[in-house]
C-alpha cells in the first residue's frame, strides 16, 4: 500500500511539472505572438506605427493655384506684362482677370496673362502676323509657362482661360493635358474656360450657357477649304482635336454665342470661301461677350467666369511654403 502510495505521488509531481512546462510555453507563444502583432507587450509600450506621409510643401514664392490667361486676336503683345498687361485695358479677359487679382493674395492665386503677339493677317490687315505664326507663338509661351511653374512649384493647380484665338491656344492645351501628352498632369488641373473657341465640337466639354446645336468652330467647318484660308490669312482649318479632351471633359467649360461665326460657323459650308469673307467683314457679335446677356442666362460671360474660378480656388487645397 505504501509503495502504491509513493508511485501515485510521483506521477502528480510529474504531471504538475508538465503543467508548468505547458503554461510557459503558453506564456512566451502568446509573447511572441503579441509582439508580432505590433501590440503592446509590456512597459515599453507600442511598437513603431505606419509611417505619416511627408507634408506636401513647396517653395515660398509658389501660388496655390496659378490661372493662365491667353487673349484673344489684337488684345496682346509679345511684350506685354504677364502679371500686370496694360497692351489693351479694354480686354475681354481683363474684365475677368483684373477682379480676381485684387480680390486673391499672389500666394493664393497667380494670374498670369500669356503676352504674345495676337495677331490675324487678312486683306484688311496684310501687315500683321499670320495666323498661324501666332498662334504657335502663343502656345509655345503658354505650355513654357506651365512647365517653369510645375517644376519649380510641383503643387500648384492650374486653371486655363481663353478668348477666341486664345481660346483655341487654351483649347489645345486642355487637349494635351486631358489625353495625357500636356506639359502638366491632369489632376494638377482644377478647370478650362474657353469663350468663343474655334475648334468647338458639340458635344465636347460642358456648356454652362445655350450651347449651339447648329454649328460648330470655324476651324472645323472651314477645314476642306484650308488652301485658301492658308493663301488669305496664314491661317490652317486644323479641324477637331483629337481625343477632343480627354479626362478633362467634364473640368472643361464651352461658351458660345450662337451668333458668333467663329465658334459657330454652319456645318456644311457649301461656299467655304464666302464664309471665311463673311466673318472677316462682319461678326461684330464676337467682340460683344463682355455685356452680351444672351450667351448665359441671368448673367454675362464675365460675371459667370468670375464666379466659376473663385469656386475652384477657393476649393483648392493650402500648400504649405518651405
Amino acid at each position: 500500500m505504501a509503495r502504491g502510495s509513493r508511485g501515485g505521488c510521483g506521477r502528480r509531481l510529474g504531471c504538475s511539472i508538465g503543467a508548468l512546462v505547458l503554461v510557459a510555453a503558453l506564456v512566451l507563444g502568446i509573447g511572441w505572438w503579441v509582439g508580432q502583432r505590433g501590440l503592446p507587450t509590456g512597459p515599453d509600450g507600442p511598437g513603431p506605427g505606419p509611417e505619416t506621409p511627408p507634408e506636401m510643401a513647396q517653395p515660398a514664392d509658389c501660388a496655390d493655384v496659378q490661372l493662365l490667361a491667353v487673349p484673344g486676336t489684337w488684345e496682346s503683345s509679345p511684350t506685354d506684362d504677364p502679371h500686370n498687361p496694360t497692351f489693351l485695358p479694354e480686354a475681354l479677359l481683363r474684365t475677368v482677370t483684373d477682379p480676381l487679382s485684387e480680390q486673391y493674395p499672389d500666394d493664393r492665386l497667380e494670374v498670369y496673362t500669356v503676352p504674345y503677339v495676337a495677331q490675324f493677317r487678312n486683306p484688311q490687315k496684310p501687315e500683321e502676323i499670320p495666323y498661324d505664326q501666332s498662334r504657335a507663338e502663343g502656345t509655345d509661351r503658354a505650355r513654357a509657362e506651365m512647365i517653369a511653374t510645375h517644376e519649380h512649384c510641383p503643387y500648384t493647380s492650374f486653371i486655363l482661360l481663353g478668348f477666341s484665338q486664345g481660346a483655341v491656344i487654351a483649347g489645345d492645351l486642355t487637349n494635351e493635358i486631358g489625353t495625357g501628352n500636356g506639359p502638366v498632369p491632369a489632376e494638377n488641373v482644377l478647370g478650362s474656360i474657353l469663350i468663343a473657341d474655334g475648334r468647338r465640337l458639340p458635344g465636347e466639354g460642358q456648356s454652362p450657357g445655350l450651347s449651339p446645336g447648329n454649328g460648330q468652330g470655324m476651324e472645323i467647318s472651314l477645314q476642306p477649304v484650308t488652301g485658301f484660308t492658308q493663301l488669305v490669312a496664314g491661317a490652317t482649318m486644323t479641324g477637331p482635336r483629337p481625343g477632343g479632351f480627354g479626362t478633362l471633359n467634364d473640368r472643361t467649360a464651352q461658351i458660345c454665342d450662337s451668333r458668333d461665326l467663329i465658334c459657330n460657323a454652319p456645318l456644311n459650308v457649301v461656299d467655304g470661301a464666302a464664309r471665311f469673307q463673311e466673318f472677316l467683314a462682319n461678326n461684330a457679335i464676337h467682340a460683344m461677350y463682355a455685356t452680351n446677356p444672351d450667351v448665359i442666362m441671368g448673367t454675362t460671360v464675365p460675371e459667370w467666369t468670375i464666379g466659376h474660378i473663385r469656386e475652384l480656388t477657393d476649393g483648392a487645397p493650402e500648400i504649405a511654403h518651405e
